[in-house]
């Protein structure tokens, strides 16, 4: 059954179903899988020197399948008598806006690698053509999830119910955090969140220790705004924060090459914690002292938890005990912090 929404344009437009999410959100993982395929390509296979790569194929072949399906949910809706914005289902706007863009990046990314060269190291994260690619992808795997948002009758959905918005929110955090990799936390391995916290006090520090830091400041906050800002808008199901690091770290490891697996289980682990804090709590606008406390329990359990499993694979805690007791510290403050900033005050 065909339903509609009517958006601030005040035209009529239909509202995707639950299977035409589903598949929307199918096709984003193949397509998603194809990139982080890529991304360890570039990291890991030396002496990539073309642009004609089996995860190229990977990558583009879910593009263009996923452009195909959304192409062809609106031209369903053109046929049944929709025109314009009409035909275009709520949501789905900017990944149409989106498709013609990831081609002319993919275009030119062709280009780019022919005249320019393959990136292999940290630059592959700022050459301009991935960025447009990563910038009209998240446009495109987040189709989902704003269907879910656009839907004001969806406020405490079922897992399964909520499955397609939660795979699109897990994905586009995964694509984040990918572009982030320089301040990646859960690629690192045991023997580098200890070592990395082990350095000659005297000394005042080390490089690998700012590094870890830092990259625990920036994952702590891809990692939290995303449930920060699904519990103002709906009362999520038990599971979802698991399913969204279950993806997270299922990509995390590809990229890291299988070496981050202990740490990948310290995020798993915390991340059920998370959904009990959930449901105990539950988090929400109306609900400020709660959205608060979760902002700072879930950061403080994820990198107690992250410390916890490293020193337990390594047999030794790191050798500076203000870094790994003062970190989950901190991240509970940048979380509450963040709380502050996104709901100042209960909504009334």
């Amino acid at each position: 059954m065909l339903q509609l929404g009517r958006q601030e344009t005040g035209v009529e437009r239909p509202r995707a179903g639950y299977r035409t999410d589903l598949v929307t959100v199918l096709l984003g993982t193949w397509f998603s899988i194809g990139l982080f395929l890529d991304a360890w390509a570039h990291s890991n296979v030396p002496e990539l020197e073309t642009f004609f790569t089996p995860w190229h194929a990977v990558f583009y072949s879910g593009f263009a399948a996923t452009g195909a399906w959304i192409c062809w949910v609106v031209w369903r809706n053109y046929q049944a008598g929709a025109r314009g914005l009409a035909a275009v289902p709520v949501g789905y706007g900017p990944a149409v806006v989106a498709l013609p863009i990831f081609a002319v990046c993919g275009f030119g990314d062709y280009l780019w690698h022919t005249f320019i060269g393959i990136e292999q190291g940290i630059d592959i994260l700022f050459s301009p053509t991935h960025l447009g690619l990563i910038t009209s992808m998240i446009m495109i795997v987040t189709t989902p999830l704003r269907t879910a948002w656009g839907n004001r009758a969806v406020i405490a959905p079922t897992l399964v119910g909520f499955l397609p918005a939660a795979l699109s929110l897990a994905f586009a955090t995964s694509l984040v955090l990918l572009f982030a990799q320089y301040a990646d936390a859960t690629v690192y391995g045991p023997n580098g969140i200890v070592s990395a916290f082990t350095f000659d006090k005297g000394e005042g520090g080390s490089a690998r220790a700012g590094r870890l830091a830092a990259s625990i400041m920036v994952t702590n906050l891809v990692l939290l705004v995303p449930l920060l800002l699904a519990v103002r808008r709906f009362r999520l199901p038990f599971g979802t924060a698991t399913l969204l690091t279950f993806v997270v770290m299922l990509l995390s490891t590809a990229v890291a090459n299988y070496g981050n697996l202990s740490t990948a289980f310290s995020f798993l682990a915390a991340a059920v914690v998370i959904d009990v804090l959930l449901a105990v709590l539950r988090p929400s606008e109306e609900r400020v002292r709660e959205y608060r406390l979760f902002a700072a329990a879930a950061p403080l359990v994820t990198w107690v938890l992250y410390f916890a499993v490293a020193g337990v694979v390594q047999g030794r805690m790191p050798g500076v005990t203000e870094m790994w007791t003062g970190a989950p510290v901190m991240a509970a403050l940048h979380g509450l912090l963040l709380a502050v900033v996104l709901v100042p005050t209960a909504r009334r």
